[in-house]
């Protein structure tokens, strides 16, 4: 009787604890699940270069991510601090996944109850999938693994995939003979068979005309958004600023994006925000001054309030949806969670603008 009353108890808590999305701004998490001695880059060792860097150290220390109490002390952090759910980067290549890690300490962890998933599926190798029956054999994977989870993020009563890359997604479609279009409906098709109404999918794109205007709205994305920005542009090249040089600078490259995006896609942007770059730990940008661009605690914040003020004025535009960029970013310098050096700096100017009304 008392395990019966527990699951009861279980079921009711997860139920009634796990955001729901659109009732106000919903933030989303981008996480890097490189840092455990199986999966990474630098494997076995995955912190030695960040360790150059001792004020980028965790709050955490060097941990593993592959460890459950690892991924439940960092969601009850981001659902302490109102981040709604978290996409992990997600990799596919020479036919099966890497590792999931992170995502399988996650799905361990019991903190979950607290906040969703997704995958973000980090599309980087122009070969994966290589071919029709590859991308079949993904989207299966996709489906029986994670998109049935009770856990997954759903917007519109569908699970979603975020994709990294337009240019390569672009170039998986020819790979495997079909248009963009028909590769998704193809997944969605798969996932309507499985007794789901679909698949949300959403697509990472800078603000030019040719992918916001022509692409994207023949492409069969659901919606736009950015795992990060580097510089500003609206509409076409010529417009296109310099790399960023300090975090002011990245800062109005992104509202430059974000306006333009917002003022001329006809489905739906999740607004992209970032706590800065400096891939100096990973072998520096190829422009060395634009690892000037990480932030500080306040000029984040004075970002984040643009980005809010923005996803306000356009709820229905952006259904009230904000990506940050992002969690642990380590070798990139794009860091939110709490640090030796900053605290809970980052994590309180997500609380300060985004904390829910009473």
């Amino acid at each position: 009787m008392m395990r019966s009353k527990l699951s009861f108890l279980f079921v009711f808590l997860f139920i009634f604890s796990r955001p729901v999305l659109g009732a106000e701004i919903s933030i989303g998490m981008y996480y890097y699940g490189g840092w455990s001695p199986t999966y990474g880059l630098f494997a076995p060792t995955p912190w030695r270069h960040i360790q150059l860097y001792p004020d980028r150290e965790p709050l955490l220390g060097w941990y593993n991510d592959e460890k459950m109490e690892t991924l439940n002390q960092q969601l009850i952090w981001m659902a302490d601090y109102k981040v709604d759910f978290v996409a992990f980067a997600w990799y596919w290549y020479k036919g099966v996944p890497r590792p999931e890690t992170a995502v399988r300490a996650y799905l361990n962890a019991p903190s979950r109850v607290r906040i969703r998933y997704a995958l973000l599926w980090a599309n980087h190798f122009k070969d994966a999938p290589g071919s029709l029956k590859e991308w079949d054999e993904m989207i299966e994977y996709w489906l029986n693994r994670h998109l049935v989870n009770p856990e997954y993020l759903q917007i519109d009563g569908k699970p979603v995939i975020f994709i990294f890359s337009a240019d390569f997604f672009r170039e998986h479609a020819k790979t495997i003979g079909l248009e963009p279009a028909g590769m998704l409906e193809r997944a969605r098709e798969a996932a309507r068979a499985k007794g789901l109404k679909g698949i949300y999918f959403v697509l990472c794109v800078v603000a030019t005309d040719y992918w916001v205007e022509i692409f994207a709205p023949v492409s069969g994305v659901d919606a736009l958004t950015a795992y990060n920005y580097h510089f500003g542009v609206a509409g076409n090249l010529k417009t296109m600023t310099r790399f960023s040089q300090s975090y002011s600078e990245l800062d109005n490259g992104y509202q430059m994006q974000w306006k333009w995006i917002l003022s001329h896609s006809k489905i739906p942007y999740f607004v992209p925000m970032s706590s800065g770059w400096d891939k100096r730990p990973w072998g520096g940008s190829k422009e060395p001054f634009h690892d000037n661009s990480m932030s500080t605690p306040d000029e984040f914040e004075r970002h984040l309030r643009a980005g809010y003020e923005l996803i306000t004025r356009n709820p229905e535009k952006t259904k009230n949806i904000g990506m940050l960029c992002c969690w642990n970013e380590y070798g990139e310098g794009s860091i939110i969670e709490p640090t030796k050096h900053h605290g809970f700096e980052y994590l309180n100017r997500v609380y300060k603008v985004f904390k829910r009304k009473k």
